[in-house]
């Protein structure tokens, strides 16, 4: 039964990552309103009569949705009636149905009723933390052979309370990320870092638009310099660790990477595929995060144990 929940698992998170670049697809390629204000039809039919780019991209998405859906759910109820010793499984199998439903509900009330941008601008971090409890849960079923083995892992106390901290502003980040979108605000700053950068303090001609994109790399950059600073005082701490080790290279390498392609999308005029670069990577260093936040948890629980 592990053999079948490793396989199960992966193909659950590689789903969840197609479901995340679905929507960031949908909402770049303004595709929201492809299937009508009908859901989850497609303008009230089983199969469309008029076939257009946005209906294929909505309509695929809604697919790819129900499918990971059918598969999270068997996931959630196998790993629950088998592995339900493990401390963290419970719970974590509860948050990716529930989130799972959440972003769903969410999607179809935006295309039947519509919806504000600030509100659209949750459906990411939804996705965002359903993908993370589908991955977390992967690793955990990985971690029943003793391969991946992190039970003597202690983090310090100080090192726990930042990785929580960090967590809860990455979600802050991402939230001002998916409003850029959804205000439509990727290119109303023609430059970069600066909105316009023979002017960069000009602040006062900005519009509500203008604010959106520059409060967005406003987090971001404060997001690098924290993660940067994290990251050199893990790597000092935990050096034999190599879970800690190479967790810290890499979520150093994919917060730089982020970076990279939040400029490249200005300097490429919203290209769409550096755009879901941009999606991928930051779901991929928040997953990271979620992985060092269970680490601290058991570390936390170690402690008390001892």
């Amino acid at each position: 039964m592990v053999r079948t929940l490793k396989w199960l698992s992966v193909l659950a998170s590689s789903i969840m990552v197609f479901i995340l670049l679905g929507g960031a697809l949908v909402t770049k390629t303004e595709s929201g309103d492809g299937c009508g204000k009908s859901w989850p039809l497609c303008h009230g039919e089983l199969i469309p009569s008029e076939i257009t780019p946005e209906l294929l991209i909505e309509l695929s998405h809604r697919l790819v949705s129900g499918i990971g859906g059918i598969v999270i759910l068997a996931l959630a109820y196998l790993a629950w009636k088998h592995l339900r010793h493990i401390r963290e499984v419970k719970f974590l199998s509860i948050l990716s149905v529930v989130f799972l439903v959440l972003q769903g509900l969410i999607g179809a009330a935006a295309v039947v009723w519509g919806q504000s941008d600030f509100v659209l601008a949750l459906h990411f971090g939804i996705s965002l933390i359903s993908f993370a409890s589908v991955f977390l849960l992967m690793l955990l079923i990985f971690e029943v052979d003793k391969k991946l083995d992190t039970s003597s892992l202690i983090i310090r106390k100080k090192h726990r309370i930042e990785i929580y901290l960090l967590s809860i502003y990455t979600l802050i980040t991402v939230y001002t990320g998916a409003l850029v979108r959804h205000t439509e605000a990727n290119l109303v700053c023609r430059d970069w870092p600066f909105c316009f950068n023979n002017a960069p303090l000009n602040i006062a001609s900005f519009s509500f638009e203008q604010f959106v994109q520059m409060g967005h790399r406003l987090t971001a950059g404060i997001l690098l310099v924290w993660t940067i600073s994290l990251f050199l005082r893990l790597i000092k701490s935990y050096r034999d660790n190599q879970f800690m080790y190479w967790g810290s290279i890499t979520m150093i390498i994919l917060i730089v990477l982020q970076v990279i392609f939040g400029a490249l999308i200005i300097f490429t005029l919203l290209n769409l595929g550096i755009a879901l670069l941009h999606a991928l990577v930051i779901s991929c260093y928040f997953a990271l995060l979620c992985y060092f936040i269970l680490l601290a948890s058991r570390s936390m629980s170690l402690e008390k144990n001892k």
